[in-house]
Parts: C-alpha cells; structure tokens; sequence
C-alpha cells in the first residue's frame, strides 16, 4: 500500500501542472480588457437604469412627453395582478394619454430601489421593487407595492422601454381608489361641457385685463390644445364682434380668449375710453403670456384673430411677437396719412382733431380730467362715428350695456390719426390669411397690405358682396353668412398652420 501511495502522488501532481499549464497566462492586456469590460457592462446598466428612472419621475411630475421619450413605439404591458386584465401590446402614445387621463388630478410618486439588470446585445431585463403612492383631492390614499419587470431593447443607440409587468404584492389604504378617481374624471369632464366659458384675468403693464375664455365642445383638461386671441372693432368690448368670433371659433375645437382692452369695459385703465394703439398691442402681446401659462393651452400653437381695427392691432402685434405663430383678420381696418383724411374732414379735419387731442392730453396731465365726445350718434357731427351705423346703434347688435355709446375720449385722436401700420407688413413673417371684400372699408389697403406681407404663407380670401364700401365692413361683426364663412375660413386657416 506505501509504494502504491508514491507513486499516486506525483501523478496527481503532474496531472495538475498539466491543467495548470494549459490556461492562457494572466497578462496585464488581459486584466485591462476585463476591467473595460467590466466598466461598459455598468455604464449600460446605468443608461438602463436611468430610462426606467426618467420614465417614472417624469409620471410622478406630468411631464408626459419627456415620460414618452423613454418608450419604443409599441409597448407590451402587464397589470393583470392588479386590474385581473390580460396584458397587451398598446401604441406608446396610447398608453401615455389614458395615464394623463386617469391621473389629471392625481399625486403620484414612485420609489424603485433593489435593481437587477441583465443585458444580452441589444435586449435588457430590469426587475425593481416599487413602492407607489396615490393622493386626490377628497379620496383617501392608496399606495401599491410590488416587483417591476421592464424589458428594453437598444433604439437608434438608446435604451427603449418595450415591455413593462407589474407584480403586486400587496396594497394599502383606499382600495377603491382608482375607480373613485375615474368617476370624478369623468364628472368634471361633463361639467366642463357644460361650462364652457370661463371668467379670467391676467395682467397688461401693470394693469388687470378681464377677459372670457372659451373652451371646446367635450373639453377635456387633460388635454392641450391650440388657442386663438380674438380681438374687435376699436372702443369696443368682449360682448360684442370679439365674443362672437370667439364662442364660433371655439366650437371648432379652439380655446379662445376675447378679453376687455385696458380703459374698456371691466378691465383696468385710469384713462377711460381712450384708444391708444400701443396699449391694444401690448394687450395682444401680454395675452400671449397669459395663454402660454395654461396648462390646457399648446404654447407653441397660438394664433391670433382680429377684426375691423383689431386687425391692424393683431397684425402689428404678430409683426413684434412671434410666438404668434398664425394670423387671420376680417375686414381689416388699415390706414396711412392719406386715408384718415378721406374719413375724418380731409387735411383740415384731420388737424383739427389731433390739434383737439393735444389739448386733451394737456388737460389731463394738469387737472387729471378726461375729455369725452360721443362714440356713435347720428346727430353730433363731433362723434368719433357720425353716421346712421346700425351695428352700433341697434341693441339687437352692437349697442349692448357694457358698451359705451357716449364716451370716446378726445385725446384719442392723435394717436389713432398719426397711425400708420402699413409698413408693418414687410416685417410680418408670420402664417396670415386676410379675409374682406370690396364692400368693405379701404379695400385697396387690405390688398396691398396683402401684397407687402414678408411671409411666403399667406392668402386672400374675398366674400362678395353688393354692398358698396364701407357698408359691408358691419356685416363681418354680428351677420351670420359673413361671420360664418369667416370662421369656416379662419378654422381651416388655423387647423394647418397651428
């Protein structure tokens, strides 16, 4: 037995150097390769990890085109362990939108933790546990916890989730919650149906604007959509033309805003009923501001509609502003030094009311006092419309109580009479669709407003009419044939270039 064990020892030992020998040797090239290898494999559990991350927290914020970003286009998801439904392969889009839905006015927040990650090529497997808590307003909580699954496959040299499973492992809190929060979403949808004009206000300069904002037919606040600033006649309030064009447009899918200019109506302006030209632009900008500060609105999809003088505003302002991205006006009023003679006296006329303005301004610089004439009257020749103008006089139309028949401030004649928009339109490199018609006012300057517009996308759209000039101007205000057929045009107009 002694010399057998001899002799198996030094077997042993060779059989062993041999295996030993056969290994390839431990270099430093092999050690730093390994170390690469290793140090890749993280980075891309890491780029994983994150888009699983980003994901969540975009959710738990809202900010759901970021929470977009981290899916392929198609995604596979499994919720059957809470819901009892079979999981399925939806659109990205799909699924995001029924999440901003249900969870409109819902807190979330998702905690993952304890990540394992496998990746083979282009394919990752991610299991996470998930704690996820839920508040409403007037719901009690609940919170879910479980394992999530995330696989992802690498996209154009990024990580896309494609499939995503949840397996509960237990709930707390409130279990009827979901279905609680779908019964409000679906009450405050309905009364946003039925309410579809909200009060708003906003600041211009320092001073309040009161305005009404329109919603859409079926309006959903979980949606955004593209919004139109809806400006009138000059004097004029948010009952009249600029409501009007607001509510119509609004049922073609809009959110818009007619609102008071400053010194008019329930908005703020120590001057009362003073038309001043910068200011109505200033109104048009500072609109903007406000529209981009509503969740329900596309800030990048606001457009702008004006008629008569609210046109002329509209387009200067669109000119200035251009996150204004459209433009459409009916009946534009636009005039130079050579026009405001043809409407108010010729050259003598026209000084005098300047001259007339220059005393105004004085006086209320000195005593504080406003100077006022009438805005409309068929029997003052010094009325700032002298004239048998139906639309202003008519309480069926125009001559509604918020408008003021009687008040037109004085010193507003220098500033409207030393306008001149008509350069304005080299500048203008904005979408615009100009709507009027030769029974319009100054139809020849709408056209050559027109012609000098800088922007390659723009239209002429003209109604007839057997109206002669200025007449037919009246009709794009309140008359049915033409308020529709601008609409009709203005959403067409807005639909392709918002």
């Amino acid at each position: 037995m002694k010399n057998k064990q001899k002799v198996v020892l030094p077997t042993v030992l060779c059989a062993l150097g041999a295996l030993l020998a056969s290994q390839p040797a431990i270099t430093k090239e092999n050690m730093m390769n390994s170390a690469e290898t290793a140090s890749q494999q993280s980075t891309a559990n890491e780029q994983v990890k994150s888009s699983i991350v980003t994901m969540v927290n975009a959710i738990d914020s809202k900010k759901w085109d970021s929470a977009l970003t981290q899916f392929a286009n198609e995604v596979f998801v499994d919720y059957s362990s809470l819901t009892g439904l079979q999981g399925s392969k939806t659109k990205a889009a799909d699924l995001l939108l029924g999440w901003k839905k249900l969870l409109a006015k819902v807190d979330t927040l998702h905690q993952l933790s304890n990540f394992a990650i496998s990746i083979e090529g282009d394919s990752a497997d991610s299991f996470s546990h998930v704690y996820a808590s839920h508040q409403a307003e007037g719901i009690d909580y609940w919170d879910a916890y479980g394992r999530y699954h995330h696989k992802l496959k690498k996209i154009d040299g990024r990580w896309k989730i494609v499939s995503m499973t949840l397996h509960m492992h237990g709930q707390k809190g409130n279990l009827n919650f979901l279905n609680e929060v779908t019964k409000m979403n679906q009450s405050t949808s309905q009364q946003s149906s039925e309410n579809t004009i909200r009060k708003i206000q906003f600041e211009s300069e320092g001073d309040r604007v009161v305005g009404n904002l329109y919603l859409p037919k079926h309006y959903d606040p979980a949606n955004k959509y593209p919004a139109v600033i809806v400006s009138g006649s000059w004097t004029t309030v948010k009952e009249q033309m600029s409501g009007l064009y607001g509510k119509k447009l609004a049922e073609k899918g809009f959110i818009t805003l007619a609102y008071d200019p400053r010194n008019f109506g329930e908005s703020g302006g120590k001057t009362r009923f003073y038309e001043n030209p910068s200011q109505k632009v200033e109104d048009i900008v500072n609109a903007v501001t406000y529209l981009q500060s509503l969740p329900e609105v596309d800030g990048n999809k606001i457009g702008a509609l004006g008629i008569c003088a609210g046109a002329m505003y509209t387009l200067m302002a669109a000119a200035e502003d251009k996150r204004i991205k459209s433009v459409v006006t009916a009946a534009s009023w636009l005039h130079d030094a050579k026009a405001v003679k043809l409407f108010y006296g010729g050259e003598e006329g026209v000084q005098a009311k300047i001259n007339a303005a220059k005393v105004a301004k004085k006086k209320y610089v000195e005593t504080g006092e406003v100077e006022y004439i009438p805005s409309i009257s068929t029997t003052d020749e010094s009325a700032a419309m002298y004239g048998p103008y139906d639309y202003y006089l008519n309480p069926k139309r125009g001559a509604v109580p918020q408008w003021s028949a009687d008040k037109f401030a004085v010193m507003t004649w220098e500033d409207w009479l030393t306008l001149d928009p008509m350069p304005v339109a080299k500048n203008l490199e904005t979408p615009t669709l100009m709507i009027h018609s030769d029974g319009a006012v100054l139809p020849q300057y709408t056209k050559q407003f027109f012609e000098n517009i800088a922007a390659d996308d723009k239209s002429l759209h003209w109604i007839e009419t057997e109206l002669e000039s200025p007449y037919h101007q009246f009709s794009f205000y309140d008359q049915e044939p033409e308020v529709m057929e601008s609409i009709e045009q203005a959403q067409l107009w807005f639909s392709k270039s918002l």
